[in-house]
């Protein structure tokens, strides 16, 4: 029987998602894009799951897009097929997403590790947009994601001359958050995973979309967004409980209300 090309495990608060087409660096092919993103949506609506982690192998979290499927592809077909667009439903997710990155993160698994709220990196992973490389550009926020995390100069470079990025180059520019040894990537971005799942989670979901709101708009608007998410914070239960425990020197009981 063929391996599945997802797997989830749940521990709540904390669910893993691993892409398992090992034997092609996790090539993104429809089959193992569909099935990431519905394994992500399936768990963004489960109350008991309060953090997210998407990895991928200790050679490759995805090596870029399955080519040899897009190869005989038209025009026609990647703009009704629906393939690039499937990114766009990870930007509803209001679950947070920790991209667990070991090995190559390259061309659409760069872009999908952008997609994720942050990006946990082994020392062995490497970053980069590599499209041009075969006549295509990045066009699942390759040149636009990147941009704004790493700014243009570097974007430009990575784009325009298929340079990858080292984890410890990544996490200086902007892209990653954490470098940990090659031993330890999944284990450190689960237990970052757990850290935020022990928040919150109202006020986590409004922090989430606050900051995303700040990556997308304007000053003004963003602080316009901010001050209302925090009015919104002080009417959850939450909120009164966070406070009250602080006061009362003991742990908060969350009821995500």
């Amino acid at each position: 029987m063929a391996e599945q090309a997802v797997l989830v495990e749940v521990e709540a608060p904390i669910a893993t998602v691993r892409m398992n087409r090992l034997d092609s660096l996790n090539a993104l092919s429809e089959e193992l894009i569909g099935g990431v993103v519905a394994a992500l949506v399936g768990l963004d609506e489960n109350d008991a799951v309060r953090c997210i982690v998407l990895a991928g192998g200790d050679r490759a979290f995805a090596a870029g897009a399955d080519i040899e499927e897009m190869s005989d592809q038209t025009a026609i077909d990647m703009a009704l097929g629906g393939r690039v667009e499937q990114w766009d439903r990870l930007a509803g997710l209001h679950t947070p997403l920790v991209a667990a990155v070991s090995g190559f993160c390259l061309g659409g698994g760069c872009e999908l590790a952008m997609a994720c709220d942050l990006i946990v990196a082994s020392e062995t992973a490497r970053f980069g947009q590599p499209e041009t490389g075969v006549g295509l550009i990045p066009g699942a926020g390759g040149t636009q994601r990147l941009t704004r995390a790493v700014g243009k100069a570097l974007t430009m470079d990575m784009v325009l001359t298929g340079r990858m990025l080292s984890a410890e180059e990544a996490m200086s520019a902007g892209l990653v958050a954490r470098v940990v040894s090659r031993e330890a990537w999944l284990t450190e971005a689960r237990r970052v995973a757990g850290e935020i799942a022990a928040r919150a989670p109202i006020a986590q979901r409004l922090a989430k979309e606050s900051v995303d709101r700040a990556f997308e708009t304007g000053l003004r608007s963003g602080l316009e967004f901010e001050r209302k998410a925090l009015h919104l914070s002080f009417a959850s239960e939450d909120a009164h409980e966070g406070l009250t425990a602080f006061v009362e020197k003991r742990r908060p009981q969350w009821q995500s209300r």
